[in-house]
């Protein structure tokens, strides 16, 4: 059973562990769901906050202007951005404001990204923003050869 409950807005050691553990050869795409704070709480990163009160999804805007420009630099880049909602298979009580894909070039690159010193003077936005997230690391499958590629053709 997987706890629900906990809002999760970063990574842990040990499932960072098991990210580098898996040893993902070339590109991986990382599945992002996002729910944003009805009013962004900028209490952990004061120096970011606007004049006025923003929403969590505009303070996650800011957090994408911020973060592209050094994702790009690094081999990476949005793929997918799209609004969520209800489920239509899953728990009807949970909902998700955003899902995206993003790609990277290596699992290296993504560590060397996420590590940068100027992407993570933006990262203030993120966490102003997020009510819960999930990121799932994803890895590219061929269909040639694999079980399902039969029921595919």
């Amino acid at each position: 059973m997987t706890d629900t409950s906990t809002p999760h807005f970063d990574v842990s050691p040990a499932a960072g562990m098991l990210f580098v553990r898996r040893g993902i050869a070339g590109s991986v795409v990382m599945l992002n769901l996002l729910r944003f704070r009805a009013v962004a709480d900028y209490a952990a990163h004061p120096e970011l906050a606007p004049a006025s009160p923003i929403g969590g999804s505009e303070a996650f805007g800011r957090y994408i202007a911020h973060t592209l420009p050094h994702l790009r630099a690094s081999g990476g880049d949005i793929l997918f951005l799209g609004q969520g909602g209800p489920f239509l298979i899953g728990p009807e009580s949970e909902r998700w404001d955003m899902a995206m894909l993003v790609r990277q070039s290596s699992v290296s690159a993504f560590l060397a990204f996420a590590e940068n010193e100027t992407y993570l003077a933006g990262i203030g936005h993120r966490v102003a923003a997020l009510e819960d997230a999930r990121l799932l690391p994803l890895e590219e499958m061929s269909l040639r050869g694999h079980a399902v590629a039969g029921a595919l053709s």
